[in-house]
Order: structure tokens, then C-alpha cells, then sequence
């Protein structure tokens, strides 16, 4: 009997570790630093991309996929919403 419920703890024990490092994960996915962080990064390699393709004002035209994809992070949380109620 006890060593059930010492299995039983440790399973419970496994389930809580589990459940901290999916709601960091969760966290980081929703988190502006991420959101500003990829964009940072899309900026500067369409920066470089388009200043190879010698695009004329390539630090402005860079912008369009940067703000394209910032928009798609704030309004795809929006359409989540959404869906779930739809979906339950």
C-alpha cells in the first residue's frame, strides 16, 4: 500500500514539474519580448535580403513583413479567442 502511494507521489510530483515548465513555455509564447525580439530578427534579415536584391530604401520596404507579422501576433490572439468559443 505504501508503495503505491509513494508512486502515486511521485507521478503527481512528475504531473506539477510538467504543468510548470508548460505554463513558462506558454508565457514566453505570449510574452512582448518575443513578439519585439522576432521582430527585431525579421527586420534585420529582410534588411539584408532586400539590401542584396539592391531594393532602393531597403530599411523602409524591410518594414512591410516586420509590421505584417506584429500585426498577425496581436490579431491571431483575437481570432483564438474566437474560435474557442466557437469551438466549446
Amino acid at each position: 500500500m505504501q508503495e503505491k502511494l509513494n508512486k502515486l507521489e511521485k507521478e503527481i510530483h512528475l504531473i506539477k514539474a510538467r504543468n510548470v515548465k508548460v505554463e513558462a513555455d506558454k508565457a514566453w509564447e505570449t510574452s512582448l519580448v518575443r513578439r519585439i525580439s522576432v521582430g527585431i530578427i525579421t527586420y534585420a534579415f529582410m534588411c539584408v535580403l532586400m539590401f542584396s536584391l539592391e531594393v532602393d530604401k531597403f530599411y523602409l520596404n524591410a518594414l512591410i513583413p516586420t509590421c505584417g507579422y506584429l500585426l498577425s501576433t496581436i490579431s491571431l490572439g483575437f481570432i483564438k479567442t474566437i474560435w474557442q468559443r466557437r469551438r466549446n
